[in-house]
Parts: C-alpha cells; structure tokens; sequence
C-alpha cells in the first residue's frame, strides 16, 4: 500500500483512469457505460436514491475531501498556515490564482446563461500538482514545494467554500441541524482515541470508537445530502472537527485508497463522456473560458500577484525569497485543476448536460496543457538549482535544501 502514497504514482493512477474513460466513452460500447453510470441505485429504507455516478461524486469523493480537511486543520495548527506571516504570501497569490482565471472565465462566458461556471478554472489539483513537481523536481528546494503545498491547500479551501455557498440552493435546515449534531458527537467522540486519554489510557478496546466514528460519519453525510448542500461537504465538515492525533492516522490509513481508488474512480466517472460531435465555433463559450483559465489564468494570477507579493510579505528573517521563476512554476503547477474542477464542472451545469460534456473535455485538455507546461518549467528550474549546488561545490549536500530523490519520497 505504500507504493499508493506517493505523488507520482497517485497523479499517473489519476491520469490514466481520466484517458481511460474518455477513451472508453467513445467506443462503440461507450453509450452503455454512460447509461450504466446515469442509472439509479437506492438504499433500502432510506430517502437516498442516487445515480452510480453521484454515488462516486457525492458519496466517494467525501473521503477525498475528508483528507484534505484534516491536511487543511494540520497546516493550520502546526504547519505552514499557523502563522499569519507563513500564510500571507500563499494567501495573496492563491487568490491571484483564483480570481484572474475567473476573470478569464467570465470574458470568454459573459452573461450568458452558463457564466456560473467562472469557479472551474480557479481550483488546483493537490495531487496531480505535487505529483508533477516529484517527477520532474528533483533538485527543486523545498522552500518550492512548501509554497506550493500551501497555496494548493489554501486553493482547495476556497473551492470548498465556493461549492458550499454557490452550489447550493434552498438548504434544509432541520437536516442541517441534524448534521451538525452528528458532527459535534463526531468531534467529541475522536477525542477518545487521543493518546493520552482516559478512554486509551485504561487500555479499552478501541474498535467500539472505530465503528460509532463511522456511524456518526455516514449519519453526517446522509443529513448533509439530504439538506440540499453538496454532500462532500460533510467530509471537510468531519475533517475540521476530527482530534489531531487520531485524524493524522486515519489521514494514514485512508490516503492510498483516496489515492488508489476514489480519485481514479471519480476521474473515470467523470470523463466518461462522448467528445462532443460539433465545430470549434459551435462549442459553448464556457468551454473556451475553462480551456484558457486554467493554464493561462492560473499561471498569470499565481505569478503576477505572488510575485508583487513576494516585496512585501515574502521575505522573512532567515529565507531565501522565492524568485519570479519559481512562483511562475507553481501558478504552471496551479493550473492543473482535475479533480475539484472536473466536480465543479457537473455541478455548475447540471442543467445542461451537453455543456458538462464540453466541460470535462476543456478541463481535460486545460489541466494537460498546464501540465505539460509545468513540467517544462519544473524540468528548467530543477537543472538550475542542481547547476547552482554544483558551482557552490555542495552537489552531494542538495539534499538538505532540495525535495529528498524520488525513492526515498516514495518511502517518506
């Protein structure tokens, strides 16, 4: 299972299942997996009634964003976001990265009546992000990879709260109380498995926990469904509320699945669509405003904002500021949306299901093009930094400034 930790391996499972699907999708059987992904399955006794496909979106998917919650609640607390001077330069560029592809979005979709589709070119791949920057960075320093990883988690903040506020209509209340219930109880229970509580301290079994844990958490994701706000919600809702201690071993446990089956699952199911059959001057202005936002976008935002930012809240006592270069790399890396975007995408024309189908194919192609321009430019910067070790006589020593090699990140 360690093998599905890493970066690498976690962004190729992601790419793969994406060209598998849409390849799939237009074969000659690709109309029967469409249907077989639209049909509806019900839990006996319960109101819950959705489609295979929503079951992945919806049901899988919340573990995705339970992981990234508890990553979130981690930098926050310990990690690069627990300070307001550490945040402030991955803050100020994420929302360059955020608001200039909107920008873009919006020039191309105007007021037509897909313009609510402006927050999918501003999200960012986590993994496919950081998987990109192993591959091709191997002597990038850290303080690189550590901006991005902020920024990214900052980036995925933002969406989270952009699909709970613009996503959702006419929420249920009472569903919404019960959930919130759920979560306190949540919260409150994973104190138990703390290392040095009563509960563990007196050496009780520790699988009672375990399983009301579970409990609480798919009550909380039925409520939260039912109350009309976007149920992967309740993941980031369970991962904010989760004790560090305990969360940072579930965060553990769960991440190869998370990494070798929900995300490749939900890239599968989600570009699983027939490559619309119309000319570029038919295709929706949408598309066009998600195919530039992204690697265009993104990488202006990132680059200009963080890099006016950098003179000002960049440069902290003791660290080598980023270079123009290295921001420009990580808005490269920004721009490779994928997950949260292609997610954003269904919700945001969910009443036009032809635009759906022109938006993954823009997200596809956006996401690959900003890879492909991330991995030259990570490729560039990689080389400089290991010409700049050997002209400093430390080559054998990179390793304490530079990303650890590969295998050895692969075993971290």
């Amino acid at each position: 299972m360690n093998i599905l930790r890493s970066e690498r391996v976690s962004a190729s499972l992601l790419l793969s299942a994406a060209v598998l699907g849409l390849l799939l999708a237009n074969l000659a059987f690709g109309p029967a997996l469409i249907d077989l992904k639209h049909a509806y399955l019900q839990v006996p006794f319960t109101p819950l009634e959705l489609s295979v496909g929503h079951w992945i979106s919806d049901g899988l998917l919340a573990i995705f964003f339970f992981i990234v919650a508890i990553e979130l609640r981690r930098e926050l607390v310990i990690g690069e976001l627990n300070s307001l001077s550490k945040a402030a330069l991955p803050a100020i560029a994420a929302i360059g990265g955020v608001v200039v592809p909107a920008v873009v979005f919006l020039v191309f979709a105007g007021n037509g009546p897909t313009s609510d589709g402006w927050p999918i070119p501003t999200a960012t791949d986590i993994a496919f992000a950081l998987g990109v920057l192993a591959m091709f960075g191997r002597f990038i320093p850290t303080r690189v990879r550590v901006f991005l990883l902020a920024l990214a988690v900052l980036d995925d903040l933002i969406a989270i709260l952009l699909i709970a506020f613009f996503f959702t209509a006419d929420a249920d209340l009472t569903w919404l109380g019960f959930a919130a219930i759920t979560v306190t109880l949540f919260g409150m229970t994973s104190r138990l498995l703390r290392p040095r509580s009563p509960y563990v301290l007196a050496r009780r079994a520790q699988w009672p926990v375990i399983v009301a844990l579970v409990v609480l958490g798919v009550l909380t994701w039925s409520f939260v469904y039912l109350s009309g706000v976007h149920a992967t919600i309740a993941g980031v809702m369970l991962g904010l509320v989760m004790s560090r201690r305990p969360a940072g071993r579930v965060m553990h446990e769960l991440e190869p699945w998370s990494n070798g089956v929900v995300l490749p699952l939900f890239a599968f199911s989600a570009a699983l669509v027939a490559v619309p059959q119309v000319r570029p001057s038919e295709l929706d202005p949408a598309f066009w405003g998600i195919l530039v936002g992204l690697p265009v976008g993104k990488i202006v935002g990132v680059t200009i904002v963080g890099g006016i930012a950098t003179w000002f809240v960049g440069r902290r006592k003791g660290m080598t500021p980023l270079t123009w270069a290295d921001i420009a790399t990580v808005g490269a890396l920004a721009g490779i949306g994928f997950t949260v975007s292609l997610l954003m995408n269904e919700l945001a024309f969910r009443e036009y299901p032809d635009v759906i189908d022109q938006g993954t194919v823009a997200v596809l192609l956006g996401s690959g093009a900003a890879m492909i321009v991330s991995a030259v430019l990570v490729t560039l910067r990689s080389r400089h930094y290991r010409r700049l070790g050997e002209q400093k006589g430390v080559g054998g020593a990179m390793s304490r400034n530079a990303a650890p090699p590969m295998e050895e990140a692969d075993r971290a």
